[in-house]
């Protein structure tokens, strides 16, 4: 268990009652929502508003996100902002193969390590997956092309502290051992490409491919999903090279 410190924690769950709460909130309501004192808020609030990420309103005395996490979101927006340039690009891979398309990238959870997140997503709602996430949705690297394809090109993971996390079991074609992953891995980085063979269910097949920066990071991963008994016919190849096509577009224009 990863130790975590009080004061640090009560000051974060401030700024996200305010942010859940999307408006102003005073001294009273956040202690009483919190379940803390009211001296523990002031004090809180004191360190956040001092360095930026709560400003009280003069007027009736509440608080609410100050610049700072304004500007902070607006870091992070550009990042989001890849979203714009790869929705052409998604959007013809769904057009090509009628498919579900998803756009990920890395988010790392304190309490339960690295994930892929959907920015993006092309579907049709007559082809309906069974397993078809939505945006903001979260899943296992180890189980998804998006995710190995991820974790095969990312320079932000330590792959030695990664392994450290047990490869948790979701079909019987899911790999569980980090000897096995660590071979796919390297299979991924010589291809360019990840595929999911009823990795995370049965009867879904999946291909992805990375998105990458300049230094061949990734920074978002693009896949196409479909029933094994669509996906893996004769054209199984062309759609391998589409998805790798299109991932590489992708690159170039966002370098």
């Amino acid at each position: 268990m990863t130790e975590r410190i009080v004061a640090v924690d009560r000051a974060l769950d401030i700024l996200l009652a305010l942010y859940h709460n999307n408006g102003e909130m005073g001294v009273s309501e956040l202690a009483r929502d919190l379940d803390l004192y009211k001296s523990t808020i002031h004090r809180s609030l004191a360190s956040l508003e001092y360095k930026g990420f709560v400003q009280k309103n003069p007027e009736n005395g509440k608080y609410w996100l100050g610049m700072k996490v304004y500007a902070m979101g607006l870091l992070v927006g550009e990042k989001f902002s890849l979203a714009d340039v790869v929705r052409p690009y998604a959007k013809e891979l769904f057009e090509a193969y009628g498919e579900v398309v998803n756009v990920s990238v890395l988010d790392r959870d304190p309490e339960v390590g690295y994930k892929s997140v959907i920015i993006l997503k092309e579907f049709s709602k007559s082809k309906v997956l069974s397993v078809n996430p939505g945006v903001g949705s979260s899943s296992d690297l180890h189980i998804s092309s998006i995710g190995k394809s991820l974790l095969a090109f990312s320079k932000d993971i330590d792959l030695m502290s990664y392994a450290e996390q047990p490869l948790k079991r979701y079909t019987e074609n899911t790999i569980v051992s980090w000897e096995g992953m660590m071979a796919e891995l390297k299979k991924i980085r010589q291809q360019g490409y990840a595929i999911d063979n009823e990795e995370q269910e049965i009867g879904l097949y999946c291909i992805g491919a990375p998105i990458l920066d300049k230094r061949g990071n990734a920074i978002a991963a693009i896949s196409i999903s479909g029933p094994t008994v669509r996906m893996n016919r004769e054209d199984l190849d062309e759609k391998i090279q589409k998805v790798v096509e299109i991932s590489r577009r992708i690159t170039q224009e966002a370098l």
